[in-house]
């Protein structure tokens, strides 16, 4: 989402490093760019202002550290200022704990307009605290406007093991009698209500949800915006805070093309914090959202406790330790390397966690690098037998040839993947101990 965004806000920054001090000519070009970077991400205009603003005032008689350069200097007030931004609570001795408010509550309500996601979005929370909190959930859909929607969530709770609420009489209950009626229901840790949603907003729509309010008392609302809107999206939370009262926000299609200016606005403007957000539509699509963490990713300065964190959900980090390193490694080995990296999110899911990956996307573009890269070279390594995987050096001209065609891959490939296979197990045997500077681990 902050592709764009990102690249312009180095880009302004960089040109700091090629004059080597902070002069007040250097911080006012600076300040001009990164304004003009934020106009474009479609940010609003008062916030721009002051994130700026704020920026200069700090940066204006800044002293320059002997052992950092005035770049870092920039990146590290801008990091700050970022994190202001999206929506950090100093007041909050533990951002990321209180944060986890969300997953303590019993009673959710969603809300939002139609086309938003809301429905795949309740799901997804759903999902997330029954697997991360171990959680009873219970899923009910309030849209009697759209039997559809109601047959949607009942099939998404199915899929995934959750429970739903089907005490419903189609064409007779009112989305207030539905919860009326679920809000009666024990035995569950938390019980989530996804409202029915417009094409716009309208008295009718926010009476609703206001007297829904008032039935099932919950705990916390989350207004569900799509990322796209970028402006709009700020003025329907703005609207549905001033209303209700909202609790906080979940960004939809995050992984799309967004601007960003709604991620950078919505809490200067509204308040309201952003709690999570959705980044595909895979059930387990959906992340939580750290303020800090996406300034470091905005900055090219990666997202390592996050991969960290995405990699233990899965199983991953558990599953490669057992793969043998250093001389017992093989191609078995590689191939639940590669099946683990495919869980994450494939190579791009990968890559955003990395730091400074941002300066060479455009090689691995070159190399042809690109989703499907994996699913070759699985498909590869599953071509050949037991005794091949265990012994790569049998690999000859005939045996290649056979894998290419048994893979649907030309002998290139396979050569390219042979030649990787030994580049891993090389650079294993001069770091059994992981890749210097990462302290987690190589396994990684």
């Amino acid at each position: 989402m902050f592709a764009s965004f990102s690249k312009k806000l180095l880009s302004a920054i960089a040109k700091v490093g090629k004059r080597g001090i902070l002069t007040e000519e250097v911080i006012d070009e600076t300040i001009r760019e990164i304004r003009i970077a934020l106009l474009e991400a479609d940010v609003a205009l008062s916030v721009v202002k002051t994130f700026v603003s704020d920026i200069k005032q700090k940066l204006t008689g800044q002293k320059v550290i002997s052992s950092i350069t005035p770049e870092q200097t920039i990146i590290k007030i801008v990091h700050d200022e970022l994190v202001n931004l999206l929506g950090s609570d100093p007041a909050a001795s533990d951002g990321h704990q209180k944060r986890n408010e969300i997953m303590r509550s019993r009673v959710l309500l969603m809300v939002g307009l139609q086309g938003t996601g809301k429905t795949t979005t309740t799901a997804k929370l759903a999902n997330l605290l029954k697997m991360k909190q171990n959680r009873k959930v219970l899923m009910v859909s309030l849209d009697t406007y759209r039997p559809a929607a109601i047959e949607q969530l009942q099939k998404l709770a199915k899929a995934n093991g959750i429970d739903f609420f089907d005490d419903i009489e189609i064409g007779k209950d009112t989305p207030q009698t539905i919860a009326m009626k679920a809000a009666r229901v024990t035995g569950y840790d938390t019980v989530i209500y996804d409202t029915a949603g417009r094409l716009h907003i309208d008295e009718r729509l926010m009476t609703e949800v206001v007297e829904i309010k008032e039935i099932i008392r919950p705990d916390a609302i989350l207004l569900v915006v799509d990322s796209m809107m970028g402006q709009d999206a700020v003025n329907t939370a703005k609207y549905f805070n001033e209303a209700m009262g909202l609790t906080g926000l979940i960004l939809t299609r995050v992984d799309g093309d967004a601007k960003g200016g709604a991620a950078l606005s919505v809490k200067s403007v509204t308040g309201c914090p952003i709690k999570y957000i959705c980044v595909g539509e895979k059930i387990d699509d959906i992340e939580q959202f750290y303020p800090d963490r996406i300034a470091s990713r905005i900055l090219d300065k990666g997202d390592v406790m996050g991969l960290i964190e995405k990699a233990m959900d899965i199983g991953t980090m558990a599953e490669v330790q057992n793969v043998p390193v250093g001389k017992g490694f093989d191609l078995n080995g590689m191939e639940q390397y590669l099946n683990q990296l495919e869980k994450i999110g494939g190579i791009s899911g990968f890559l955003k966690f990395i730091p400074g990956i941002g300066k060479i996307k455009e090689n691995l573009a070159a190399a042809n690098v690109s989703e499907k890269t994996i699913a070759r070279q699985l498909a590869i390594i599953r071509s050949m037998t037991k005794h091949e995987r265990k012994a790569p050096d049998i690999l000859n001209a005939s045996r290649r040839r056979r894998i290419a065609a048994g893979s649907g891959q030309q002998v290139a490939d396979v050569n390219r993947l042979v030649n990787q296979f030994k580049q891993v197990k090389t650079m294993m045997l001069r770091f059994p101990d992981g890749l210097p500077g990462m302290k987690f681990g190589g396994r990684m």
